[in-house]
């Protein structure tokens, strides 16, 4: 009877070349060999895992962004995902002739550059406070609650609408300042949904790996443009995940 082995090939990247994959050695995922499996001129940089479904343990997501780091190390990479397992080598093969042209292109489009994260928010340590402090109709609104006791629901309600739509109305005239400064160096930008009401923006910036130097000069400038009570954190360099399209979808564990 035929044996069946376990298991499958875990994905790290997408790469023009197989230069430098060779040298990696067993830094992947359980401790595995990283190798390429090619197709024509698209090769896929994978190793062997035990288990086609993987969960995002630590030293799991550890080995995952080292191997990602040592191939950004060598050349342009689309960065897989998390997690995403093919059956065989047979199973990516097929993948990177199926998908071979999207992935020419997007490996066009990536080639020299990585991805840049910022957030940007609000410090303050009330934030109501500040509002009410920094818009004059929110704070008439709140006066004419105060020391009332016949307040109902819904003028309660009005408030926080009120302060929810200032707020936003804010957010985006931030977000807009900041990504005009970012746009002037060259920047794609990618807006992420703010995590929070102390959120004012989540970019993720794809930026020319020999510009990283101005870019970060440029958001110094813009930060330069806010207060104390805002917050800006940069982080990075990373592999471009968000300007590719590696995805669960794009080569499927169930293959």
């Amino acid at each position: 009877m035929m044996s069946v082995q376990a298991g499958g090939m875990y994905l790290y990247a997408v790469l023009a070349s197989t230069q430098g994959v060779g040298e990696l050695g067993s830094i992947g995922v359980e401790g595995g060999e990283v190798y390429c499996v090619s197709a024509g001129d698209i090769t896929a940089a994978v190793s062997r895992v035990s288990r086609t479904r993987l969960r995002p343990e630590r030293k799991h997501l550890l080995a995952h962004q080292t191997v990602l780091r040592r191939l950004m190390e060598q050349g342009t990479v689309l960065p897989a995902a998390f997690g995403l397992v093919a059956r065989s080598e047979v199973a990516v093969r097929e993948r990177l002739l199926e998908k071979g042209a999207l992935f020419r292109e997007q490996l066009e489009h990536v080639a020299g550059k990585v991805e840049m994260g910022l957030r940007v928010s609000w410090s303050a340590p009330e934030l109501f406070e500040y509002f009410v402090a920094t818009h004059s109709e929110l704070g008439a609104a709140r006066e004419r609650l105060r020391g009332r006791s016949d307040v109902g629901r819904e003028e309660l309600i009005g408030v926080g609408k009120l302060f929810e739509s200032i707020r936003e109305a804010d957010r985006e005239a931030h977000s807009e300042r900041v990504a005009a400064a970012l746009r002037e160096c060259g920047a794609e930008l990618k807006w992420n949904p703010p995590r929070g009401e102390r959120e004012v923006m989540n970019l993720s910036c794809l930026v020319p790996r020999e510009g990283l130097g101005a870019f970060e000069k440029q958001v110094e400038l813009a930060a330069a443009g806010f207060d104390d009570h805002f917050t800006f954190e940069l982080n990075g360099p990373w592999a471009p995940h968000s300007f590719t399209e590696l995805k669960p979808t794009t080569l499927s564990a169930q293959e």
